[in-house]
């Protein structure tokens, strides 16, 4: 079986992961957390989103999330921080305070579209023009995420011809990449494998990611059948960060501690330490006052 060399690790525990917990923390606690994660060896840290605090609350104070980053040192030498700007206004927000590269996201189901942002998936890709636009003009990257690949918690079946022409319009408004999110954790290795081997038809691999929420159990089964068929970027979130809002109780977000575990059994190089990574992961769950959604974390205390 061949498998890429080497493994890209989208950290989104400081974003995707906190804006999924119950409760917020201040700027310098989420600063620590990034630090420890930039010091574990992760190159790649989505840091925060610059929403309305009034509707996201948990992402209070990105602002200075970013202007204390970019105080770490020589950018040649750090992580990329990355932030979600879902309209201009973010956007404009995000380029103030450094911002290195942005996201934005659109869902592959009509009805999740609808009750997540308020409007239609065409719409919401018609919002994402001027924002792509902007960025690019600024010399910031875009990344793309399509929500709900592989089953909405209000659809259930979703489309994979659909998945494929939101990528692909994500792709073509600029988006260097796009990562396919698996929101509720349905999605199993066979239906995994059917979406890529559509997608892979006319995307090629190097424009895709993974990001799979582990509601089943069934996260690094779906990554394994993912770096199976050549994709190579990876979203996780440390310690588990963030549950799945739409299966109550469940777990959401693969722990990066997990996936590293994995990825070295494999021989697959990904830059990251696991005992650091499993050190940020508890010291985010202490101040949470949270259990370690970490199996390996667990494993190794």
């Amino acid at each position: 079986m061949n498998y890429p060399e080497t493994v890209k690790i989208v950290e989104v525990g400081p974003r995707d992961g906190l804006q999924n917990e119950w409760q917020s923390l201040d700027v310098g606690t989420k600063v620590r957390l990034i630090n420890l994660l930039a010091d574990a060896g992760l190159g790649y840290i989505e840091a925060g989103s610059f929403v309305s605090p009034k509707w996201v609350p948990q992402m209070a104070g990105s602002d200075e999330v970013f202007t204390q980053l970019s105080n770490r040192g020589q950018p040649n030498s750090s992580p990329t921080f990355a932030a979600l700007t879902p309209n201009i206004k973010g956007l404009e927000r995000a380029i103030a305070a450094g911002v290195q590269e942005v996201a934005v996201f659109a869902a592959a189901s009509e009805s999740f579209s609808q009750k997540n942002i308020n409007c239609s998936i065409a719409e919401s890709l018609d919002r994402f023009v001027p924002v792509a636009e902007r960025a690019l003009a600024a010399g910031i990257a875009v990344r793309g995420y399509v929500s709900c690949v592989l089953g909405c918690p209000y659809e259930t079946a979703v489309d994979n011809v659909r998945v494929r022409d939101v990528a692909q319009q994500l792709l073509d408004m600029g988006c260097y990449e796009v990562s396919l999110g698996d929101t509720i954790g349905v999605g199993t290795p066979a239906s995994t494998q059917a979406l890529l081997e559509h997608l892979l038809k006319s995307i090629p691999p190097q424009k895709l990611a993974v990001h799979m929420h582990d509601t089943y159990g069934q996260a690094l089964a779906n990554i394994l059948v993912s770096l199976q068929h050549g994709i190579a970027v990876v979203d996780s979130s440390v310690a588990g960060l963030g549950g799945c809002p739409y299966a109550k109780g469940a777990s959401g977000n693969l722990a990066t501690e997990d996936l590293v575990y994995m990825l070295n059994g494999l021989g697959i190089d990904h830059g990251a330490d696991l005992r650091k990574l499993i050190a940020a992961g508890q010291f985010i769950c202490d101040k949470l006052g949270r259990k370690n959604g970490s199996k390996v974390a667990l494993a190794f205390q």
